[in-house]
């Protein structure tokens, strides 16, 4: 019995080490996956306005996803959240399934991707629902698009990707800081206070490929899972290697919730300008979430064909309202 576990074991090892590092034909198959998912993305961003409900987008996305694509399934629950519900990380489940009116002057958070042949795609777009931003929502959209762009100009073999996390919490703070939203310290000062973990409660990305949060991330002899908070959500802590295909998702929220828990702990509440973060309360957040391939010296971004900044998401919502 021991014999047999032990030769079970090795077998799961080998076979997730396996699902680590992509083929040429496995990235091929996810480059597709991901194509269609962002025309399909770029399908609800073409019909979603105030009005709607959250569940039109999820229903849209489906159905170009197959009519267009042959894809059947997506890979998890589809996430459509409105407003405040942006907060909410895994927003869409059967307690809050996508039900929301959508409202004039809501940001849109949708976290959508199809499956094919077993593959997923994992891509998230944030955008207004009446197609133009708010400065506030601008600015919060922004920041989240600097820390995805830097980590991405940073990825390479041999890069820790929870350096990567660091980083974009690092980017956020920074702009944080820049506006007033954070003072009475300095950067060090807040990184070791764990200020990011506030805003961004949740991992920089995870590996993906026959599942959406693929194996292999905490294996025998590899990096262990930082404890810290913010950090410790990484689903892998792994040094990066060709062939490996994950998502880069920063996120900037304001989650009552965790800004109440802070406001409690004196050594985070005194650094937060709870002056200036009441008028970004509601808002709920952004996540812009990208699929990635490492390459011999950087990365491939297979979400390459959905709109990403500011100009680029106003401009093409604009071609379909009046």
């Amino acid at each position: 019995m021991q014999q047999h576990c032990c030769f079970l074991s090795k077998c799961t090892l080998y076979l997730y080490c396996s699902r680590v590092i992509k083929s040429d034909e496995e990235i091929e198959v996810m480059r597709y996956v991901n194509r269609i998912s962002g025309e399909a993305h770029k399908e609800v961003m073409k019909m979603m306005k105030p009005g709607h409900m959250e569940y039109e987008g999820e229903a849209t996305f489906k159905h170009y996803s197959y009519m267009k694509g042959g894809m059947r399934f997506v890979g998890y629950t589809c996430i459509c959240a409105s407003g405040e519900n942006n907060a909410v990380l895994h927003y869409g489940h059967a307690g809050e399934p996508n039900d929301k009116l959508v409202k004039d002057g809501d940001l849109l958070l949708f976290d959508m991707g199809s499956e094919y042949a077993g593959y997923t795609a994992d891509v998230t777009l944030s955008y207004p629902a009446n197609g133009k931003f708010t400065e506030k929502q601008k600015f919060v959209y922004q920041t989240c698009l600097d820390a995805n762009l830097k980590v991405q100009s940073e990825l390479k073999p041999g890069v820790s990707w929870t350096d990567m996390h660091r980083l974009a919490e690092e980017v956020i703070i920074k702009k944080f800081m820049e506006k007033g939203l954070l003072h009475n310290g300095t950067l060090e000062d807040m990184k070791k206070a764990h200020l990011g973990a506030i805003f961004m409660p949740h991992g920089l990305g995870h590996l993906i490929g026959l599942d959406v949060h693929d194996v292999g991330g905490y294996l025998p002899g590899k990096p262990d899972r930082v404890l810290e908070p913010g950090i410790k959500y990484l689903r892998t802590a792994r040094i990066l290697q060709k062939g490996m295909v994950l998502t880069v998702e920063p996120g900037v929220y304001f989650n009552d919730a965790l800004l109440e828990a802070a406001g409690r702990d004196q050594n985070v509440a005194k650094y937060i300008n709870w002056d200036a973060i009441k008028d970004y309360r509601g808002m709920g957040g952004v996540r812009i979430e990208d699929g990635v391939v490492i390459t011999e010296s950087g990365c491939e971004l297979l979400s390459n064909n959905v709109p990403r900044t500011v100009k680029d998401i106003e401009d093409f919502m604009a071609q379909y309202r009046p």
